[in-house]
């Protein structure tokens, strides 16, 4: 099995708290994860696993080892029994293990009953670093980094993510409440496909889709909650000049995009005018991913000016400013740096970081010229 890289947080979670959640998208490895640490183990998908639970409630909650509750929405009646558990010993740490894929239902618990007794760790689908080959990249940027759509070899893609979608417009999302249909969630689908990377336009969409926008920008809370988009907001600084405010918007997994876009094989998605974007959102989906695998705060952010001048990724670590440009070339040439430092010097950017296709990377301190990889091992290292 894959060791991921979020073990030691979770780890370290279950040693300072009574509960942990687990949280992630569907068939991103949450179950697979959670039983490699050997607790007692309940699907509460199923009756059986619920009733052997009800009836063995007092024995569990006393044992010494670890109670893992999989898909803990689909039985909201075991949340006042953990809440009262945790209370009568609240010395007691790593005691349960919740695994979900977020839900307003879940929250809902969560936010309620566990507020202050449980910590929250997020596990992405496979990070590149997760893989440890060479060759892993570009299967990952095409495929995805969900463990069954083919990343790990084999013919799932693009079968496994055009059916992981329809199970999600069928089942998933209606049961957590997204109250569109199935044609309706499709069609949005496409059309944040045909739009990643791109600036949220909700009126947009929604005169696409026949609805307000007030609609869309309802749908797209349900979608970012699913795990499968990521909305980066825009940064907001005070440099005399006009800023674009709306957030951009990223499909989180490429593999779902691509299958959506009909891309077929990497000479197929290389020849694709909208390549460049596909690139810069697999790129913000790893850095974004390896950071929170390391269970580092941090805030991200895009800037665009009115005169075009832009940085695909802004990131806050406390008091300290990254700003990151992203560029689809083996060769990025000079002016691709001194663009992003004559941006990166409106906001105070402490460190300037430029992640190509290279082969070579270069670490100047404050300046940085890196390929993906690199970059991934840097955050690591730090």
């Amino acid at each position: 099995m894959l060791r991921r890289r979020i073990t030691d947080l979770l780890g370290q979670r279950l040693t300072d708290y009574p509960a942990v959640a687990l949280i992630g998208s569907r068939q991103s490895g949450k179950t697979t994860l959670a039983r490699s640490l050997d607790g007692i183990y309940f699907d509460l998908e199923q009756p059986a696993d619920r009733l052997r639970l009800d009836l063995g409630w007092d024995e569990a909650a006393a044992s010494a080892r670890l109670i893992i509750l999989d898909e803990a929405q689909a039985a909201p009646e075991v949340f006042p029994r953990l809440r009262g558990a945790i209370d009568a010993d609240r010395k007691r740490h790593g005691r349960f293990l919740l695994l979900g894929s977020v839900s307003p239902e879940l929250t809902t618990q969560v936010s309620e009953s566990l507020a202050g007794r449980l910590s929250i760790v997020e596990l992405t689908p496979l990070l590149l670093p997760e893989l440890d080959s060479p060759t892993a990249l570009r299967r990952m940027w095409l495929r995805g980094g969900y463990p069954d759509g083919g990343v790990l070899g084999g013919a799932g893609y693009p079968v496994w993510q055009r059916d992981y979608l329809s199970l999600l417009v069928q089942r998933d999302l209606p049961n957590w409440g997204l109250p569109a249909r199935g044609e309706a969630i499709r069609r949005l689908f496409g059309m944040l496909a045909a739009r990643h990377g791109q600036v949220w336009n909700a009126s947009e969409i929604g005169k696409g889709l026949g609805m307000s926008y007030h609609t869309v920008n309802d749908y797209l809370n349900y979608l970012e909650g699913a795990f499968l988009i990521r909305r980066l907001p825009a940064y907001h600084a005070n440099i005399g000049k006009r800023l674009i405010k709306r957030p951009k918007v990223y499909w989180r997994d490429s593999g779902l995009l691509h299958a959506l876009l009909n891309v077929e094989d990497p000479n197929h998605l290389l020849a694709q005018p909208w390549v460049g974007y596909s690139w810069e959102g697999f790129v913000v989906e790893q850095v974004l991913g390896a950071l929170s695998s390391g269970g580092r705060p941090v805030d991200a952010y895009f800037l665009r000016t009115s005169d075009q001048r832009e940085i695909d990724l802004i990131i806050r670590f406390g008091r300290e400013l990254w700003a990151v440009e992203i560029k689809l070339t083996t060769q990025p040439v000079d002016a691709d740096m001194r663009h992003l430092n004559a941006t990166a010097d409106l906001i105070g950017a402490d460190k300037r970081i430029l992640i190509s296709q290279g082969r070579e990377s270069v670490d100047g301190g404050s300046r940085m010229l890196c390929n993906l990889p690199d970059f991934l091992s840097h955050i690591a290292a730090a």
